[in-house]
């Protein structure tokens, strides 16, 4: 068992998230059952995926939850290009969104391969 809090990929995907729930404020209403509840939704997933794999024994689970938080980190990728093509995110935010989303994935995939070379 891991301390996920430890873990500076999860900081990242943490502080990505908060930063999601900051952005999708500004959102219309009418989103909030859409773009606002998806992009929170997959933005959480992914340092819950990780924390929830850091309670695994097993490096392979672990590896799993890495790959289903690397899904939600493209899923979240594309609901802020999404969202700047509907104009709800200025080309600012977005670049800054899209930049730490590619930090979070790149940090995963370091992750990940290197489970998979210590098996």
């Amino acid at each position: 068992m891991r301390a996920f809090r430890g873990l500076e990929v999860w900081r990242k995907a943490h502080e990505l998230t908060l930063d999601s729930y900051r952005i999708t404020t500004a959102f219309p209403r009418e989103e909030q059952c859409g773009l606002t509840s998806q992009i929170r939704r997959s933005a959480a997933s992914i340092p819950a995926n990780i924390a929830e794999g850091c309670g695994r024994s097993d490096g392979r689970d672990f590896a799993r939850f890495l790959q289903i938080a690397m899904g939600s980190a493209s899923e979240l990728e594309y609901h802020f290009l999404l969202a700047r093509d509907l104009e709800l995110v200025n080309a600012a935010d977005y670049e800054r969104l899209e930049k730490r989303v590619t930090e979070v994935k790149r940090m995963l995939t370091a992750f990940i391969r290197r489970l998979s070379a210590d098996r």
